[in-house]
């Protein structure tokens, strides 16, 4: 136990709080930094039902978003919605010693950088997650499904940290895939995300079947996912001719399912838009490829936000 490593989590939500449970039953140290759940999570730490068990926990250290810590974590998890309106580097500036590894479990493109420029000299790992988890109250977790972490060092390469932490999170009990190209894997996850997510605003919360079931739809979403594909190779990291073909297929396996962007938008809660469609459409236009449902897409999507911000309180 002395010789596992202090893991601190920014933006222990729904996510964030099932890996810091993984984690914790690996031996780790596990400490929070949290804004609106401080006090629920202070008073009775995490609880957290899953496949795998009783998942609970009570952190070491539970802190608020401005606190001082106690001491530098040697990995610290950055587990935030990627917002223009949100400086992930500010927030993990108080958190980051001299060898801290910065470790993002994030959604999108091209999310890396603001980080990266922020913390030069400290070891940045990149992670998708592939989950199915829901945050029901203020420190009470659902996890219903997966779990998988693929994950590489950023812009490239699978380094001894990487290795540590896919170590830690296999005791914990769940999944690890290491991937030497943790970009090209980005641009995987994003074939299905960037469609799907957005198209399921403009439809009003749509899930999946209703999205690939009305006459158009899978038309209309193979049409947006040839597009991603298309940026994908132009940033030098082409998938494979079959993927499109997979993920329809993948998805129509799946029931009826309401992705993170749409239960957000029923919500009234910010979305992740730029990160997972207005970062690739800026690539695309970078890089001269014609994209111009997703351009749709996004233009529309931001009238929405426009009336939105518009609209009397």
């Amino acid at each position: 136990m002395a010789d596992k490593p202090h893991v601190l989590i920014v933006g222990a939500g729904a996510i964030g709080s099932f890996y810091g449970a993984i984690l914790k039953r690996a031996g780790c140290r596990v400490s929070v930094v949290l804004r609106s759940e401080y006090d629920a999570v202070h008073a009775n730490g995490f609880s957290i039902s899953s496949p795998l068990g009783d998942l609970s926990y009570r952190p070491d250290h539970v802190y608020r978003d401005g606190d001082t810590p106690e001491q530098t974590a040697d990995y610290v998890i950055c587990c935030v919605k990627v917002l223009p309106t949100v400086d992930r580097a500010a927030l993990l500036e108080p958190w980051v010693g001299e060898g801290t590894r910065i470790v993002l479990i994030e959604n999108g493109i091209n999310i890396e950088p603001a980080v990266a420029d922020a913390f030069p000299n400290n070891p940045l790992i990149s992670c998708l997650a592939f989950i199915a988890v829901s945050r029901m109250e203020p420190g009470v977790i659902e996890h219903k499904a997966f779990g998988q972490l693929t994950f590489g060092a950023w812009p490239q390469g699978i380094s001894d940290d990487c290795r540590a932490l896919e170590t830690l999170l296999v005791e914990g009990g769940i999944k690890v895939q290491l991937a030497e190209q943790v970009v090209a894997e980005r641009w995987r996850k994003s074939l299905w995300n960037t469609p799907f997510n957005p198209l399921s605003v403009l439809a009003g919360g749509a899930d999946t079947v209703t999205m690939l079931d009305t006459p158009g739809g899978e038309a209309l979403v193979r049409a947006m996912m040839a597009e991603v594909k298309a940026v994908a190779a132009a940033d030098g990291h082409p998938l494979p001719d079959d993927a499109i073909d997979k993920n329809i297929a993948g998805t129509r396996k799946m029931s009826a399912y309401k992705n993170s962007m749409a239960l957000d938008y029923l919500a009234g809660r910010p979305m992740e838009i730029e990160a997972i469609l207005g970062n690739v459409v800026a690539m695309a236009q970078r890089l001269e490829v014609s994209v111009p449902r997703l351009e749709t897409m996004q233009v529309t999507l931001a009238m929405r936000e426009r009336l939105k911000a518009d609209a009397p309180a």
